[in-house]
């Protein structure tokens, strides 16, 4: 299924003129050599383009004769087509003279006796290194790119001077050799099959498939997500992927279509240790504005993501996202690494509807009071990130992405691992604890397991300040934050409140500190000048007590989750109270 619907999806882009066709892939040159007729190098163009210190090669549709264009083998004889890594047009390494050889023989199999003055000068500038060394000092003794050259690894190709065409393999010549490269597959027959995509018989069958670039974690030269490099995972004499037969055509489909989705911003989200893409049957608004609805606001654009959303809730009451037919499929894949392939954490199927429907609900479940300042729409990063040990993002737990997401698409409750590390995070976090967007990721988790498994005597946790829940665990939070209050005003400037000291004990054990807390802001009233201040404090005081009959031993881990909801909804109504009297005095 996962194969097919990328085929569909490689054909769709094809037929847009978006995607490279059979025989070509689309790929990276870092460095031009320009050539006369007769195969010397004049000058080298540096392709590159530069965004900070990293630097990023030109892209073309590549020459790509047998699927090894994003991953060469050990042996030196898999050169690509006009064009390669260094270590191949310099003849680089203990294999210099392989991989030269090889690229002519590249050239002598598609071309043979050709007329393209382009083609001629390559294989004169290659058999001429072949012959002396000394013939690529211009390259390798360059002042500017020499060093970097002997790396081996920049991508090169070639230009003739004063010709019309860019580089050498973008010719007629080899485009139309470029078209026979399904054709000398099919007439080889090396093996021959039934694809289990497409179901054509006698078709020839991909051995090994196309690796996969661009997953967070993977290997940098890329992995296959389909696989068998052990023979333990052989079936019936089979080898390799003979044991999940695929045509090479479909396979050199489904690869290029894998990797423009995840080198596509667009179409591609990477969280955690999940590359998630995304796509759906026909082009649509939702395909090109979904990753707005997780991804961190562009720094350029940062409200962009936000009338994305907006867009989101208002349409997706009737059915469908802006103009789109609500009909139609949509898909999602999941991505992580694993090992030498590439795993498959969710596959997710369903139509635009559907997917905006449980998109609407997840940024319902977060809906939150918070301050001014405050994103209206938080990331899944940032969701993520503020659980993760120092709110680092290197730290976020391994597979909590993954399953995050999976819960948002299809609805179904958030992990239980996510509460306990906002819990944890709130612990550890001194300075700041509960944050407005661990607030809401609570407020989220809570509302939507018992949504699922329900309990007579839960009371969904609204955005704001409810003075009726009857959760004990929102109460002491409530109470916690009352004291901490009482605490500030009667101390201003105070280095450390309760907060820092007793939010550990007061979440998990609150017999053990509340009746001491409660003594001490006894102390704290006397030294309040305004005793209008103190009266309201006292009266709101005795509301909150009013709602508990005793302080219990422990709290468990969803009480533990309304205490600290219960402690920013109070604090949030302190700040919403001071606010409005700033703002009456200031008409005043």
């Amino acid at each position: 299924m996962i194969l097919q619907a990328l085929k569909e999806y490689y054909d769709r882009k094809a037929a847009e003129g978006l995607i490279a066709q059979d025989g070509w892939i689309q790929g990276g040159i870092d460095f031009l050599i320009e050539l006369n007729i007769d195969g010397d190098a004049q000058d080298l163009v540096d392709l590159r383009e530069f965004k900070g210190k990293k630097s990023i090669s030109h892209l073309f549709y590549l020459p790509n004769i047998g699927n090894q264009a994003l991953k060469h083998s050990n042996s030196g004889k898999d050169a690509n087509l006009l064009w390669d890594n260094a270590t191949f047009v310099f003849g680089l390494g203990d294999n210099g003279d392989l991989r030269l050889q090889s690229m002519i023989e590249a050239i002598d199999k598609w071309f043979g006796e050709t007329s393209d003055m382009g083609v001629i000068a390559v294989r004169k500038f290659l058999l001429k290194g072949l012959k002396s060394r000394n013939h690529f000092d211009f390259a390798l003794s360059h002042p500017n790119y020499g060093e970097l050259l002997k790396k081996g690894s920049v991508k090169i190709s070639f230009r003739i001077l004063k010709t019309e065409y860019k580089v050498v393999f973008q010719s007629p010549v080899v485009v139309n050799a470029l078209t026979r490269v399904c054709d000398l597959d099919e007439k080889s027959k090396t093996t021959v099959g039934t694809c289990l995509v497409t179901g054509e018989r006698n078709v020839s069958i991909e051995v090994t498939h196309p690796v996969t670039k661009g997953v967070w974690g993977a290997q940098s030269a890329g992995a296959c997500i389909v696989s068998f490099n052990k023979d333990a995972f052989n079936s019936y004499s089979k080898s390799q992927s003979l044991n999940a037969p695929v045509s090479k055509v479909v396979a050199s489909q489904y690869g290029k279509a894998l990797n423009s989705l995840l080198s596509s911003p667009r179409q591609c989200i990477h969280i955690g240790d999940a590359s998630t893409v995304f796509w759906s049957e026909k082009r649509s608004s939702f395909e090109a504005d979904f990753s707005f609805f997780f991804k961190e606001p562009e720094k350029d654009n940062p409200d962009a993501g936000t009338h994305k959303v907006k867009a989101l809730l208002e349409f997706v009451n009737s059915g469908t996202y802006l103009e789109d037919n609500g009909d139609d499929r949509f898909y999602i894949l999941g991505l992580s690494p694993n090992a030498a392939r590439i795993a498959i954490r969710f596959w997710k199927v369903g139509t635009i509807s559907e997917f905006a429907l449980k998109i609407k609900q997840y940024f319902d479940d977060f809906s939150i009071i918070k301050p001014p300042r405050e994103p209206e729409y938080y990331s899944i990063w940032r969701i993520l990130v503020n659980i993760a040990t120092q709110d680092k993002s290197e730290n976020i737990p391994p597979n909590i992405a993954g399953d995050f997401i999976r819960s948002i698409l299809e609805g179904i409750p958030y992990p239980a691992t996510i509460l306990q590390a906002v819990l944890r995070r709130i612990r550890s976090d001194t300075e700041n604890r509960v944050k407005p967007i661990r607030a809401a990721l609570i407020k989220a988790y809570l509302n939507r397991y018992y949504r699922f498994y329900p309990n007579p005597n839960y009371k969904e946790v609204k955005m704001e300040l409810d003075k009726n829940q009857p959760s004990i665990g929102y109460q002491l939070g409530r109470l916690f934050a009352t004291l901490e209050k009482i605490q500030e005003e009667a101390n201003p400037g105070i280095n450390a409140t309760i907060r820092e000291r007793f939010y550990g004990a007061a979440c998990s054990t609150p017999v053990t500190v509340f009746t001491n807390l409660l003594r001490l802001k006894n102390h704290h009233l006397v030294k309040l000048e305004n005793k209008g201040r103190v009266i309201y404090f006292e009266r709101l005081l005795g509301e909150i007590i009013g709602n508990l009959r005793d302080f219990p031993a422990h709290l468990d881990l969803h009480e533990q989750g309304r205490f600290a909801i219960g402690y920013y909804h109070q604090r949030q109504a302190f700040f919403a109270t001071k606010n409005a009297v700033e703002s009456e005095l200031t008409k005043c």
